[in-house]
């Protein structure tokens, strides 16, 4: 596209995360997965700034990574619109979307781009797209809405995506969203509460330690329902560990529903 820099960049090629950890991930929150990295010592996960366009949109899914970048004239400018954009990294990377994946994009908190709208999504779904996290706005909200695809943006706005100030330009490299690093292959656990990166190295550690957090939350929500002390089971207590882990054992042996 450009003689001073060939456009689009893709980076280098990465692996996915593996289907039983996404699976296994599914019952972890976005606030679970957020604290359990940060006690092991990994503490920048919370992507600021998106939210959820739909209130009770939930997606776990492997990283796929979109970069936006300053438009420069010389380089690549939006005039021309979806003529000019169809040759960019916006336009590839929709054809490498896999079942199951969810593509985070840098966009710099932009209030003036519109990174993604009806026929986009649109595709992006027909691939088999999870979810879209993008760190700026959509446009064609209403038609977007409509698609069911679960996103996370800050906001909406009517400009396409390089009718401003920014520029698709490289995928499959890594990104900043809201001032977190993603790269291609972690995983991304998005709810209500907002979206979470996953460094795929860490997710086996994570989803051991978050499923026996989730259970023993799952315990201490039916003591307090029942009258017991906050401060008994939330945390537990050596006492009310040693009851848990009890509990945990008789349910283990009912028979299955």
């Amino acid at each position: 596209m450009s003689r001073v820099w060939p456009l689009p960049v893709r980076g280098e090629p990465f692996q996915r995360a593996d289907a039983d950890s996404i699976r296994r991930m599914e019952a972890i929150g976005a606030a679970t997965a957020c604290a359990k990295l940060h006690s092991m010592g990994v503490t920048r996960t919370a992507v600021q700034g998106p939210t959820a366009l739909e209130t009770g949109s939930r997606v776990v899914g492997s990283a796929l990574t979109l970069q936006f970048m300053p438009q420069r004239e010389d380089v690549a400018s939006g005039l021309g619109q979806e003529y000019v954009e169809r040759d960019t990294a916006l336009w590839a990377v929709l054809e490498t979307v896999q079942p199951g994946d969810v593509l985070v994009v840098q966009a710099w908190g932009s209030n003036f781009t519109g990174c993604f709208g009806d026929m986009l999504v649109r595709y992006f779904k027909r691939r088999g797209g999870a979810g879209i996290v993008v760190d700026g706005r959509i446009r064609d909200a209403a038609r977007v809405r409509e698609l069911g695809v679960p996103i996370w943006c800050t906001g909406t706005t009517p400009h396409y995506a390089s009718q401003t100030d920014l520029f698709p330009w490289a995928y499959d490299v890594p990104v900043a969203a809201g001032g977190v690093l993603c790269l291609p292959g972690d995983v991304v656990v998005a709810d209500d509460d907002g979206a979470v990166i996953v460094p795929a190295g860490k997710a086996q550690e994570l989803i051991q330690d978050a499923e026996d957090h989730e259970d023993w939350e799952s315990f201490s929500r039916m003591r307090l329902e029942q009258g017991a002390r906050l401060s008994d089971y939330y945390p537990l207590s050596p006492n009310s560990r040693a009851e848990y882990e009890q509990w945990r054992d008789n349910q283990a042996k009912l028979p299955a529903r």
